[in-house]
């Protein structure tokens, strides 16, 4: 008997991990909500522009696309991420894509090669986790590599996971259960060969700004509360605060 494929066994991981994290969420009674996801190619390479709040962002992307219509998503992680004994081999295995800071042509060009050949890949433009809750400024590499792929931008924002688990705040299972979460994706958007990086992810922070503001406008935001933003009148700090904190854990 020939042995299967490596692509083949790469997405057999894959489907096992989502419906594992699935399941997961459906034990927490995650209340999730899809906006916008009919928006998505069902076919051929997508950049998935991808608020980061949380450290679930990417499990709510991927289990938002798999029940939608089971394409799979390669996302870029950190190489930290991967030398994690029990999930750094899970993520390999499931093809996603591991960043060195310090060195990131070569995770550029595979994410290229990759949307290049018809597969979705995620990204996070922040690089990092909001400590604000709203967007922080954002790196150009997905307005770079959907111009040198063709694949067309998908901004997607995720407002609540971020209530289950974050890196500012340890919340307790209990106190997880029931979470409401809202996903939103906005419409593709063309990115030419020609056009100005800066200008095309300027109108993606946008576009996202925008999605996350109506996310907000419908959910059960709590004044004062530690999880909402300080302009809605939460406790978190100001983007400007963020990013100043961030600054000083890094000295």
């Amino acid at each position: 008997m020939s042995a299967r494929p490596r692509e083949d066994l790469k997405n057999r991981v894959y489907v096992w991990i989502v419906r594992l994290g699935a399941w997961l969420m459906r034990r927490i009674d995650v209340k999730r909500s899809v906006h916008g996801i009919e928006q998505l190619p069902d076919t051929g390479g997508v950049v998935l522009a991808i608020s980061h709040f949380s450290y679930l962002d990417f499990v709510m992307a991927e289990w938002a696309i798999f029940d939608h219509n089971k394409r799979y998503t390669r996302f870029l992680a950190t190489k930290k991420s991967f030398e994690a004994p029990v999930v750094g081999r899970l993520m390999s295995s499931m093809g996603h894509i591991p960043v060195d800071r310090n060195a990131g042509a070569s995770a550029y060009q595979f994410a290229v090669e990759a949307l290049e050949r018809g597969e979705i890949v995620g990204i996070f433009p922040e690089t990092r986790v909001s400590r604000a809750f709203t967007l922080l400024p954002f790196k150009t590499g997905a307005a770079r590599m959907a111009a040198q792929s063709g694949a067309p931008i998908v901004p997607v924002v995720i407002f609540g996971s971020h209530r289950i688990k974050t890196r500012t705040h340890k919340v307790k299972l209990r106190h997880a259960r029931h979470m409401p979460v809202d996903i939103r994706f906005g419409a593709p958007i063309s990115v030419a060969p020609g056009d100005d990086p800066e200008v095309v992810t300027d109108k993606v922070h946008q576009v996202m700004t925008d999605l996350l503001e109506e996310s907000m406008d419908g959910y059960p935001l709590e004044p004062g509360a530690w999880w909402v933003p300080a302009h809605r009148g939460g406790s978190a700090p100001t983007p400007d605060k963020a990013i100043e904190l961030d600054q000083r854990k890094a000295s």
